[in-house]
């Protein structure tokens, strides 16, 4: 008898110590917008892997996918209610249209001049994390991706030509800053959600897409694309962002830990993504789609008219006084 109650209470001391161990444990969800095996979403697993590593299993990184949890305007509110623990994807302006000054066009028009504007610490940064800060967000680091142009399903005559009247349609973000562009450099703008892109290039409600790059057009539209056009447009940043309050709910060195991996995933990514935007153009090439060529002296036309038509208009709309003392402290 004796021995039979000693039994049941070392394996009630055994379940309890489980339960505490299950409880401390967390699971955190990941969503971002590329298919597997694409380069986000390798170094998402190893950012993963790392963080799992670091916490000897007590913090797990699941990753979703090609938006598995929801287009990425949707994921990102879900972050900040904390139905999404976290995501590594676009800023999305619904909630805020100041972010619409990260994708301002032609704010940078190189890597070095990228990497100076965007990395960490930089005035830019902070003033992203004060933005997705007032929507319960907390920015672990960043993925620089790529320069951004055009992808199209059909020939279109002086496409580099920013004065051209091209009466071409082009699915762009429901951002107004790509829609403005399209449309003065003679394009016509057609706001979609990403999700809704793909079908709306093959069933020819839009000619091509505007507001990604090489990478995102062979990972996501490679078959659709027939011709490429490399027009430096924007350069796009993604965010690695978690909920404020699960963020709080891990320890100190679970919080650590996250960081460190953030911090590793950032910079691993700034030594690659140049020779991935090539390649992805290179891949998009062997894809079937001819890359249309783009000489210096057009992006600068582009650029010209791109600020001096689209960039007022942005300004005023998310505010001139706050927007000009960010862009006065971005381009020192």
């Amino acid at each position: 008898m004796k021995k039979s109650l000693f039994k049941t209470a070392a394996l009630a001391a055994a379940l309890s110590a489980s339960v505490v161990t299950m409880a401390e444990a967390a699971t955190l969800k990941l969503s971002h917008v590329r298919p597997q095996d694409t380069a986000i979403d390798v170094d998402a697993t190893r950012f993963a892997e790392q963080v799992n590593a670091a916490t000897d299993g007590e913090v797990k990184v699941k990753i979703f996918p090609a938006s598995a949890l929801g287009d990425y305007t949707v994921v990102q509110e879900r972050v900040g209610l904390g139905a999404i623990d976290m995501a590594v994807q676009p800023p999305a302006s619904s909630a805020d249209k100041r972010f619409q000054l990260v994708y301002m066009p032609y704010l940078v028009k190189n890597w070095d001049d990228a990497e100076r504007v965007f990395a960490k610490g930089s005035p830019m940064r902070n003033v992203v994390s004060e933005l997705y800060a007032r929507q319960n967000i907390r920015v672990l680091g960043a993925w620089p991706v790529y320069f951004g142009g055009i992808a199209l399903n059909q020939d279109v005559a002086n496409a580099a030509d920013p004065t051209a009247d091209k009466g071409a349609k082009l699915r762009v973000p429901p951002i107004k800053t790509f829609q403005l562009t399209a449309d003065n450099i003679g394009f016509i703008g057609s706001p979609l959600p990403f999700s809704e892109a793909f079908t709306a290039v093959q069933t020819g409600v839009v000619d091509g897409v505007m507001g990604s790059g090489a990478e995102g057009y062979y990972a996501s539209f490679r078959d659709v694309t027939k011709y490429y056009l490399p027009l430096n447009t924007h350069f796009e940043m993604w965010y690695l962002l978690i909920n404020e309050e699960i963020y709080s709910e891990l320890d100190d060195e679970q919080q650590a830990a996250l960081s460190a991996a953030a911090d590793q995933f950032e910079i691993a990514r700034w030594e690659t993504a140049r020779g991935d935007q090539a390649r992805n153009e290179k891949l998009l090439e062997e894809a079937g789609a001819t890359i249309l060529p783009v000489s210096d002296e057009q992006i600068n036309k582009t650029a010209e008219i791109v600020r001096k038509q689209v960039w007022p208009e942005v300004i005023n709309d998310i505010g001139a006084d706050w927007a000009n003392d960010v862009l006065d402290r971005v381009m020192k």
